[in-house]
Parts: structure tokens; sequence; C-alpha cells
């Protein structure tokens, strides 16, 4: 087939790819052979999900019809044609995500002792204890909102909880009055009904709304119906002025409080009368509004996840295993010296990270310690470490992205904390958000200055470390160490380009690093020889990356990606893409590791990254990509991501046409899920260390 003949649907949209996702975790959430709690918990993601596409892609789309862009993206939809598609995917989705809770879930839970009670479904007697609560610890907080020619609409928080109450009109007039009244997010939402009901709860608007009468004495109350907005959360981070990035975050941060309205949702019994008022107060067309029937914000619905008891509920526990034995970890400095060391979150513990980073900050001869912090947990051991280290005089630089996404003020507090400590804190780089993950350690040893490395695809938070894939690589190999250090230098000082031996950076070497790879493999299959390209990563939509892959797939080389989240690539098209296979796993951990494979003739080479196949990762992010060279490593990392292509459990295949469908495996097999698998294989690993430590050789001496 010609150039000519190819077929035009080369590119799927972006964001409907993303609506796709969030389908396949509702999928999850409906699954009955999944156990209760994880199909609620995987509901209150998908929900959460969907407020994050609208503060961030909808924000954007708006933005772009608001200044008359009618630019295509590689889909051909112009953004007024994208957001009319989104609407109906959208409205689809939630309507889809309230009616699993509502006819599903709840009830379920319910039956099984955890129930979600309307007032009126609560007893008399109980009521009291709840009233009392009522006047002791909510009253005081509430404040009521008038609102009337004199006192305009109150600016009102993106993604908080508001009840607007209509009431009667003064004598007089004809026009209903309106008030807003804020329920408190500093207090629990789930409000337990009773001691001796221990698993049943009212929500905390439901109990304001009962005793509204409190708030508005002498008041005829027509209605209060729950609503909730979600603003624009875009940062546009405009550097003229002279301000520092850190005062460039922060006046973006205030900025988006009084942002643009993207989605406003009202319950569903609501008047029409007061849907078109807030639809006015906030500007927004009918298709941005949402009617919820059912409770407003299912992010409430995590509360319930990890209830005490319930075990039969949830799935089995799962505990990672130490692969690195407790004799090595005591001495991490020793083992990576012996060795590199791979680590595989959540199967593998993220002990050996942590007390790589503690042992520097306690140990006298560690000189400095150089790290990236994107994201980062509450009560982060890592950050003590590095503020222990800077108090005891070690230098201490951490380069901090003040700009991920949603976590700007937290990363504003712990970085001053750092910077109180003592360490060199450097907020960002200018027109680049910093993704890459590495530590450099600086030692001093009798035989000179020795440097150790960890090097990840995953955030530095033992959190999201039990729950997100990942790997991680710890070396003190000369080429990896010169490079590290000549990357911090290139960051934190006035240099050109670092030029590297192993690691690949971005924005300067990484695209043309895999395009160079992805044409290897196409021009060994032009030539008759074996081709192969193997890749996991979170999303895939780079126009030029995806373009490299289709004529790979053209010449012949077998593609296969495990993409988990957005992917515009189009599987399976004739004389296009016949060679691609794309899968997508939606399972209890959230695949997070970005591993590339390439054939290589044979001499195959295996890569992990912090980057996906994303332009912004390639173009406009900091990112860093490392080979795995040791045997065993490789192997490992090579055998997880054949893996993923096995999954006849979670897997779920991308057609042609965007859709995705399971595979169904024959009756004579057995079924395989690639996450137990991964789990029975850390366990052996394990095993196999703790046997080995066990074995100790000790000579024996003439008396």
């Amino acid at each position: 087939m010609t150039t000519d003949q190819l077929p035009t649907n080369r590119f799927t949209n972006r964001e409907l790819s993303w609506l796709a996702f969030d389908e396949r975790v509702l999928e999850e959430a409906a699954d009955q052979s999944t156990p209760l709690l994880e199909r609620v918990k995987f509901t209150a993601i998908a929900a959460s999900n969907l407020d994050e596409f609208f503060m961030v892609r909808v924000a954007g789309l708006q933005e772009a019809v608001a200044e008359n862009n009618a630019a295509p993206d590689a889909s051909g939809l112009a953004p007024a044609r994208q957001l009319e598609a989104i609407t109906v995917r959208a409205h689809a989705l939630s309507a889809n995500l309230y009616q699993l809770t509502r006819t599903e879930l709840l009830p379920a839970l319910a039956e099984n002792g955890i129930r979600l009670l309307a007032w009126d479904a609560v007893d008399t007697g109980r009521r009291v204890g709840l009233s009392a609560f009522f006047t002791n610890d909510l009253l005081p907080v509430l404040t009521p909102f008038a609102i009337d020619v004199s006192r305009p609409f109150p600016l009102l928080a993106s993604l908080s909880l508001y009840l607007a109450v209509r009431l009667e009109p003064l004598p007089g007039e004809t026009e209903a009055r309106l008030a807003i009244v804020q329920v408190p997010g500093a207090l629990p939402r789930l409000v337990s009904v009773s001691a001796d009901l221990r698993f049943a709860f009212v929500l905390l608007e439901d109990i304001i709304r009962a005793h509204l009468s409190q708030l508005f004495p002498g008041q005829r109350i027509l209605e209060a119906a729950l609503v909730r907005i979600a603003r624009d959360a875009q940062l546009e981070v405009d550097d003229e002025g002279g301000r520092t990035q850190l005062q460039l975050v922060e006046h973006e941060l205030r900025r988006r409080r009084s942002s643009d309205v993207v989605r406003l949702e009202i319950e569903a019994a609501a008047s029409s009368d007061l849907v078109l008022l807030l639809q006015q107060q906030f500007e927004v067309g009918a298709d941005e509004v949402y009617l919820i029937d059912g409770p407003v914000d299912l992010r409430v619905l995590m509360g319930l996840v990890d209830l005490p008891g319930f075990e039969q509920l949830r799935d089995p526990p799962f505990q990672s295993v130490d692969t690195v034995t407790d004799s090595d970890q005591a001495d991490m400095f020793r083992l990576i010296d012996y060795h590199d060391v791979l680590l595989h979150h959540p199967y593998d513990c993220y002990d050996p990270v942590v007390s790589l980073v503690s042992q520097a900050a306690d140990d006298p001869d560690v000189l400095a310690i150089k790290q990236t912090l994107y994201r980062t947990n509450a009560g982060s051991e890592l950050i003590a470490a590095l503020q222990r280290a800077a108090e005891r005089q070690k230098q201490v630089t951490v380069l901090v992205e003040l700009t991920a996404r949603f976590d700007e003020e937290r990363n504003i507090r712990w970085a001053r904390a750092l910077e109180e400590a003592g360490a060199h804190v450097i907020y960002g780089i200018r027109g680049y958000k910093t993704h890459a993950k590495i530590c450099l350690i600086v030692r001093r040893r009798a035989d000179g200055i020795h440097r150790y490395l960890h090097l990840g695809t995953g955030n530095y938070n033992e959190h999201t470390a039990r729950v997100y894939t990942d790997f991680g690589l710890m070396t003190s190999s000369q080429p990896f160490v010169e490079d590290a250090t000549a990357f911090f230098t290139a960051l934190t000082g006035y240099s050109d380009p670092p030029r590297l031996r192993k690691l690949v950076m971005a924005p300067t070497d990484l695209r043309r690093r895999f395009l160079k790879l992805i044409g290897r493999e196409r021009r060994r299959a032009e030539s008759g020889q074996p081709a192969e390209i193997m890749a996991k990563m979170n999303s895939l939509a780079d126009v030029e990356i995806i373009e490299a892959l289709y004529a790979a797939s053209r010449a012949g080389v077998r593609v296969r990606l495990n993409v988990r989240g957005i992917c515009t690539l189009v599987p399976g098209l004739p004389g296009l893409s016949d060679n691609i296979d794309v899968v997508s796993i939606v399972d209890r951990f959230l695949e997070h590791s970005r591993i590339y494979y390439f054939l290589n003739g044979g001499d195959d080479e295996v890569y992990l990254a912090s980057a996906d196949w994303m332009t912004r990762n390639l173009d406009r992010r900091i990112e860093l990509m490392f080979p795995v060279e040791a045997p065993a490593s490789r192997a490992r990392v090579l055998h997880t991501l054949r893996m993923m292509f096995c999954d006849t459990v979670k897997a779920r295949w991308l057609r042609w046409d965007g859709t995705y469908e399971r595979r169904v495996p024959p009756p004579s097999e057995s079924p395989f899920r690639v996450q137990h698998h991964l789990q029975e294989d850390a366990r052996r690993t394990a095993a196999v260390a703790r046997e080995r430590a066990g074995v100790v050789f000790r000579p024996q001496h003439a008396p």
C-alpha cells in the first residue's frame, strides 16, 4: 500500500482516549468478581480522575475556543468539536458512575453492614445525638451568605461543597432569595450515626440541611440543593517581571482560586429555577451542568474503603517482600559497591531506598546528596533524612518541581522546610518541568571519593510506592555516576547540555534516541532480520513517535505496547499498523513504570525511564532514561514486560475504532493475572536471597 493509500484515521483524539481510560476504571468498579470495597475504591478513583480531566483538559479546550483557535489536533478535531464529543462522553460516564453507586454499590455495602443513610432514614432517637453534634460542633463553624444587590455572589472554592438555599420572597417581592452555606471541608464528611451503629453514616451536608432553620431563623426555606464547581486548574507561569519561580507559582495558585468554572454539579432534585440561577451566576452553558442523582463528589466513598474489619470485602492482604536482606540493608553502600540493586515496587519493599538516603544523612563520610523531588508524601522519611543531612553540614542540593499539578502548595511547604534546615533548594528549572527521578550521593573513602546513584521510574514517595508499580536501580557504576554528576551540574549551574555516556536526557537527546532506536529496528526488518519493539508506559500521544512506530510496523517490525492510559495510536489498520498490538491493564496496583525494549538483532537493549512517549515528556520536561545492563536485572525487567502481554484477567486490548475489549482465554487455559504472577515472582526472589544470606563460610584454623 502506497503512502497516499494509507487510512486517514491515523490518530485517536487524546481527550476521548483519557475518558476511555476512566471508563476502564469504572469497569473495574462494576466488575462483580472484584471485592466490594475494591469496587468502591475504583469508583472514587474514577470520580477523582474526572475532576482532573475537567480542570486541566476541558479547561484548556475552552480557553482555545475562547481565543478562536480552530486548529485541529492530530485526529482532525478542532477544539470546539472536541468539546462537543467530550460533553456526550463525559455526561454518559458521570451518569453511569452514579447509577452504579446508587443501584449496586450502596445497596451491597448496606447488605454487608456499611450504610450511608439519608436523614429521613435515621430514627428519632439517634437524630437527637446528630442534632447535638450540629449545635455543638457544626453551627459555630457555619456562615450563611445571603445574596442580594448589596451582597454579591461569594467566590466559591473549586471542588468544595456548598448548599444553595432558596428562601421565600420578602413581602411585596416576587423573586425568591438565595443564600450559600459552605459544607466545612475541615470536618469529616462521613458522620457516624451513633456508637451502637458504628458503620452507619450520615453525610455532613445532610445534617446541615436538616438544621437550616437554625441558620435562617424565621425564614421559610423553599429548597436546598448541594452544589459543587470545578475551576480551571492550569498553571500559566509567565516569567515576565523578574519574579522568581517560587513567586510565579504562588501567584498562579492565588489566581486559580478565582479561575473560570468548567463544570457545575447540582443535585438532581434541584428546581429548574435554581439550576438556571446558578448557571447564570457561574457563567456556564447548559452542557457544563451535571445533575447528580446520588452523593455529590464520590471521592467521599474512599472513606469507607479502609474501615476496620471487612477483610472479606477487600483484596487479600499484600505485603511487599524484602529482596534485600536485613544484613545487606544495614550497609547500603557496601551492597551497591558489590553489585547493582534492582527494585520492582510495590512487589519489592521501598525500604532500601529510604535506607540509602537515611544512611547517607547519618554517615560522617558522606559529603553531599543531590536529589530531584517531584511528588512526595506527608511525613516523608526521605525529606526528614535530607533535612538531617543539611543540619549536619552536608552539601544537600534538592531540585524541587513546584509545578507538579495539585501538589504545588505542599511542595512549597516542604521545600521551604529544607531551606530552613540548610539545604540548597532549586525551585524548578524555568521553562521546563523537572520529572526525572534521581539521587546522587558523594562519599569519602580511604581510597578516594565514591559516588552512589539511585534512578527510578516513579516519584520519591513512600506511600505511592506501595500501590504504584515502578522500577528503581541503585548503582555505583562509574559511567552512570559521572553522567549523574554532569546532569546535576547542568541543572544547578550554567552549562551547555551535558554529554552523557549512559543516561539519556530530555529535552536534549531523548526524542532523538527513541527515534534512532525505532528506526534501527525498522531498518533491520527491511533487510530481512527479525525485529521487535516492546514498550510499557502511562500514555502515548506524540505524533512523531507514533509515525515512527507506524513506519516500523509497515516494515515488518513486531510492536507490542502496554499503555495504561491515553493512547492516540490506532493499532490494527491494514497497511499501517497491522503489526502493532496495544494492551491496557487496570488492576489493584497502578501501572506506572516505563520500560522500553529493542531486539537489536539479538543484542537486545532494555531501558527504564521517567518519561512516557508524550510530547510534553520529550520536549518540555527534564527526564532521564537509563539502560539496564546487569544480566539478572535485565532479565527481570524483560520478563516483567513480556508478562504484561499475557494477562487474560485484567488486560484490555485496544481496537482500531478506539474501543477496548477483553480477550477471554479458551477453557483449556488457566486465567493469568500478571500482578498476581509478579507477586509470586518477588516472593521466590526474596526466598532465594534469604537462603543465600544464611550460607556463611567460616574458615577453620589449626589450634
